[in-house]
């Protein structure tokens, strides 16, 4: 395993992001997610990136389970609910809450979660959350300080300049999504201003792992797919960790064994041009950019919208997905335009709108 500084700390450049657990019945299955997170800390990795809400809020003690006795060995990172927030008192209720959870004193990284300017504005601000995160790293419930993003370039440097205190931020970023949201500029910046930088969706919701034939066939074979996107990312300077929310055990073997190889600039200029290329084929085949979070389940209206919009996507390439759509069972078309997924959607994806387009051409 290969290891970077972030906010002073020796961290391995890969993370095991804990939001994509294996499931059964919804809830996440406990021998086989125990077997990768204890796979993974004994092959080197030793940050694990949970959230206050990542499986129905069951996160965080999983993990804590799991990762019995090796506490001190470990860097635990989990994020306050920004959208939960309703009244003053409610950081503490959270924070004190995931130090529960984690059966711990502390937090190593600590993260005020999906912020874009509504929330800065409407939520940071008006309830004086960096003030309090600041002062929860004095009073040691906290040891480093830091925010994850979702929105525009200008917005980033605002939330950067905010805080003198930042000490990391964490960005979606990989080949693709290089002026999307942050992008490159919005690291550079980051570094600029001292501030470290963590990436999450190296492989934009596993369509970077697994792409369609125009996209692979865009890729040297030198490297499977899953390399050239975590070579993207380990190739700069800027990044520390790069999260990866593994699925299977097998993911996680490969991710590892690939971990040894991170170096900055172990990219030539030619395997960038590459890259620059297959984002072109990407972005032809593209029709929206959900990366299967799923914060937008459930739906009261029994939509599957993460699925809804892979195979939309897939049928972008792929032109005999119709079949496999109305095996969903409940179509776009039963949406109701109420509007609760897209006020939650960290892509900012007009979901009502797109499930009339998906359905016009799936189930029309």
């Amino acid at each position: 395993m290969k290891y970077r500084t972030l906010a002073g700390e020796k961290v391995s450049v890969l993370g095991f992001g804990c939001m994509r657990f294996p499931t059964e019945n919804g809830e996440i299955e406990p021998v086989r997610s125990t077997e990768m997170l204890r796979y993974a800390y004994e092959h080197g990795v030793n940050y694990y990136d949970s959230a206050y809400v990542y499986h129905n809020d069951k996160s965080e003690s999983f993990v804590a389970q799991a990762l019995g006795g090796v506490r001190e060995n470990i860097y635990l990172a989990t994020k306050l609910p920004t959208w939960r927030v309703q009244k003053d008192e409610d950081f503490e209720l959270f924070l004190d809450e995931s130090l529960k959870r984690f059966n711990t004193d502390y937090i190593d990284f600590y993260l005020i979660h999906a912020l874009n300017k509504e929330r800065f504005e409407n939520v940071v601000e008006k309830f004086g959350l960096i003030e309090k995160l600041n002062k929860a790293k004095a009073d040691g419930k906290i040891r480093h300080i830091g925010f994850s993003f979702h929105d525009d370039l200008d917005t980033f440097k605002r939330i950067i300049d905010a805080n003198p205190a930042w000490e990391f931020g964490q960005v979606q970023l990989n080949y693709i999504n290089t002026d999307y949201q942050a992008g490159l500029a919005g690291i550079e910046y980051a570094k600029s201003k001292g501030v470290d930088v963590i990436v999450m969706e190296p492989m934009l919701g596993g369509r970077l792992a697994d792409p369609n034939e125009f996209v692979r066939g865009s890729l040297s074979d030198v490297k499977t797919p899953v390399e050239w996107a975590l070579s993207f990312l380990w190739n700069r300077p800027e990044v520390s960790v790069t999260l990866s929310g593994m699925s299977t055990m097998e993911q996680v073997v490969e991710n590892v064994k690939y971990a040894d190889k991170a170096e900055i600039g172990m990219l030539s200029d030619a395997d960038l041009k590459m890259l620059a290329k297959t984002k072109e084929v990407f972005e032809k085949y593209a029709f929206v950019p959900c990366t299967k979070c799923a914060y937008c389940m459930p739906c009261p209206f029994g939509l599957d919208i993460p699925k809804i919009f892979e195979i939309y996507n897939i049928s972008s390439s792929k032109h005999d997905m119709d079949a496999e759509y109305k095996k969903l069972g409940t179509l776009a078309d039963a949406c109701k335009k109420c509007g609760r997924c897209e006020k939650v959607c960290p892509q900012r994806i007009k979901i009502p709108a797109e499930m009339e387009k998906v359905h016009r051409r799936l189930g029309g």
